[in-house]
């Protein structure tokens, strides 16, 4: 029975969902968990620091190819083996991390599934202004360790200066730091909040969005943003990312190359609208905004 590892930077919960589409997708092409395939799974909790570790304990396992979660679990992957494929799903430009020299001929042991963060939170940054049009100061919510989210923050600061608006980073390494962080964007008098995209606030985004409310801030962010206190969501659908990301564990138990599959970017991002929590903050979207939106969450 072929093994698989899975390193992810998140919990099991967090990535319940994520990894039920994973699953699928491989019942899909004929692999069912624990009768032909095997995953070992690798939880980083939240604490980057431990990826190193645990995907060593991979490589010594001897698996098939890791799975790996995001920018740093890929570096963690990339750093522990140059011989077992990896699989990167969910990473911002890895071209610009430095964890392959070209998205089209990446080379060495790793492929995968990429899409690129950095044009996702520079839109929302610009729809979250063009909701709010008479705002001048927002804040971008980042994680000092993600690896990736430095040059976008550059990039979203290089977006601010184009909208004429003024963007303040506030940061969150744990769940435990949301509410001090919103409290200062609070105290700083900002006009709404872009969240970049992170595993520990992805999986933990309804207790952001309840921090958001309580402070009364617009907030802009991953599609699971809507429903957990967000008004404005722009990204990609990660149940199809992780569905997608089987056919990469299908190719490579045939026998492919991981230098042979050419990385994925995925570009198909959902613009969705809760005019609900509009309602609530006594804000106005201005229609042309609506237009444009996938989908408008009355």
């Amino acid at each position: 029975m072929p093994r698989i590892g899975y390193l992810g930077l998140a919990t099991p919960a967090a990535m319940s969902p994520l990894l039920e589409a994973l699953r699928a997708g491989l019942r899909e092409r004929g692999y069912v968990e624990g009768k032909n395939i095997a995953i070992e799974y690798r939880w980083a909790q939240g604490r980057y620091e431990r990826l190193g570790a645990l995907a060593a304990e991979l490589v010594r396992l001897k698996v098939a190819m890791i799975l790996a979660q995001g920018t740093d679990g890929t570096r963690a992957a990339k750093l522990a083996t140059t011989s077992i494929p990896i699989v990167m799903v969910g990473v911002s430009d890895p071209t610009v991390t430095g964890l392959v020299d070209s998205i089209a001929r990446p080379g060495g042991n790793i492929t995968g599934l990429i899409f690129l963060t950095e044009e996702l939170v520079v839109k929302r940054l610009e729809f979250l202004s063009h909701a709010l049009p008479q705002a001048r100061k927002f804040a971008a919510l980042t994680n000092p360790a993600n690896t990736s989210h430095a040059p976008i923050l550059r990039a979203m600061a290089a977006s601010a200066a184009q909208l004429r608006v003024e963007l303040q980073g506030f940061e969150a390494r744990t769940p435990a730091d949301f509410e001090p962080s919103l409290k200062a964007m609070a105290a700083e008098r900002v006009a709404g909040l872009v969240v970049v995209d992170d595993a520990m606030f992805n999986g933990n985004v309804a207790a952001l969005g309840r921090e958001a409310a309580k402070a009364r801030l617009p907030m802009a962010g991953v599609l699971e943003t809507i429903g957990n206190g967000g008004l404005i969501a722009y990204g990609v659908n990660r149940i199809d990312l992780y569905r997608g990301a089987a056919v990469y564990v299908e190719r490579l138990l045939k026998g492919a190359k991981p230098s042979d599959l050419p990385i994925n970017r995925i570009a198909n991002y959902d613009l969705v609208i809760d005019k609900s929590v509009a309602a609530v903050l006594r804000l106005a979207i201005p229609q042309p905004l609506l237009l444009r939106a996938n989908r408008v969450i009355e």
